[in-house]
């Protein structure tokens, strides 16, 4: 497995202030739940957004036009964590050689949260679109998985990045926990909506916007909609099903595109539970899930 490193020279060796990276549109501040990073609040550090989006009439011709317009969408920066190749450890795919591009930052906090440094400690790392599609074309792999952190909450870079990626051949899976929707290019969508067992405790600051804006039923009836799709719902307790029948019937979710997995970091957190839950997933047609990454590496970044 080789982690992907920025070349000797690159800007993103160079310490640099949030508000002058590229030329591409960046955040005012650091995102909170909630909010998304492709919003209003959003600027360039030289000139508008809009910037090779138009013709000035007598100097810019429709060619140059969309070469303008490509070259912003390439120097949009996303806020991301770590990229790497390693193989899919979860859902349909499980097995299959990929690589790995992990945003940073999410709207929500959940408890169990397996990779803190992207939601409640969000690293605030910037790469252009660029220099992450010419990073993940190192490795010659065809399958890429966009995760997080919550990729949607960086819409504009988000479908910037995928319409790159998929001119270039690559399959596109994002990991995703449903709670905002974008058209992008992509051909399978892992919804991860996230139960009650991921709220904070009560008395955390975050527990009630949690709670709030963990399902978003309108999402996820878009995403079945509109693309291929798995339903992955982190189980902790047998008492989870009833929360997940009830929202496979509110929703409409069809039973073959549920997968069920266990909570844990651990092997020996997931051994606790795989065995009860294998039953559930067969008396109610539903798929279980290992978690190979964890199985073979345990709670290590970047594998």
């Amino acid at each position: 497995m080789r982690v992907w490193k920025p070349p000797r020279g690159s800007a993103l060796r160079k310490k640099r202030h949030p508000l002058t990276v590229g030329r591409g549109p960046v955040p005012r501040h650091a995102p909170i739940a909630g909010e998304t990073l492709s919003d209003a609040r959003m600027e360039t550090s030289e000139g508008p957004r809009a910037t090779g989006l138009r013709t000035v009439p007598g100097t810019v011709g429709r060619w140059e036009t969309l070469s303008l317009a490509r070259t912003a969408r390439l120097v949009r920066t996303m806020k991301f964590s770590e990229l790497f190749h390693t193989i899919q450890g979860e859902g349909q795919l499980i097995g299959v050689p990929s690589v790995f591009f992990r945003t940073s930052y999410c709207n929500l906090r959940c408890v169990w949260c397996d990779t803190p440094y992207t939601s409640w400690e969000p690293e605030n790392r910037d790469i252009t679109v660029a220099e992450s599609v010419a990073a993940i074309a190192q490795y010659g792999c065809k399958h890429v998985v966009i995760t997080g952190g919550e990729p949607f909450i960086q819409t504009a870079a988000l479908i910037a990045l995928c319409r790159e990626l998929d001119k270039r051949g690559h399959h596109i899976t994002i990991e995703t926990n449903a709670t905002v929707f974008a058209e992008v290019a992509a051909h399978l969508i892992s919804m991860s909506p996230k139960l009650r067992n991921s709220n904070p405790p009560v008395d955390n600051r975050f527990f009630k916007r949690h709670e709030r804006e963990r399902i978003r039923h309108d999402v996820i009836r878009k995403f079945l909609d509109a693309y291929p799709c798995q339903v992955k719902f982190v189980v902790d307790t047998r008492d989870d099903l009833a929360e997940i029948q009830a929202l496979q019937a509110e929703i409409g979710i069809p039973a073959e595109t549920i997968l069920l997995m266990p909570q844990g970091i651990t092997p020996q957190m997931l051994q606790q539970k795989q065995e009860w839950l294998v039953e559930l997933c067969k008396a109610n047609g539903y798929r279980y899930s290992p978690r190979v990454h964890v199985d073979i590496w345990g709670d290590k970044r970047g594998v």
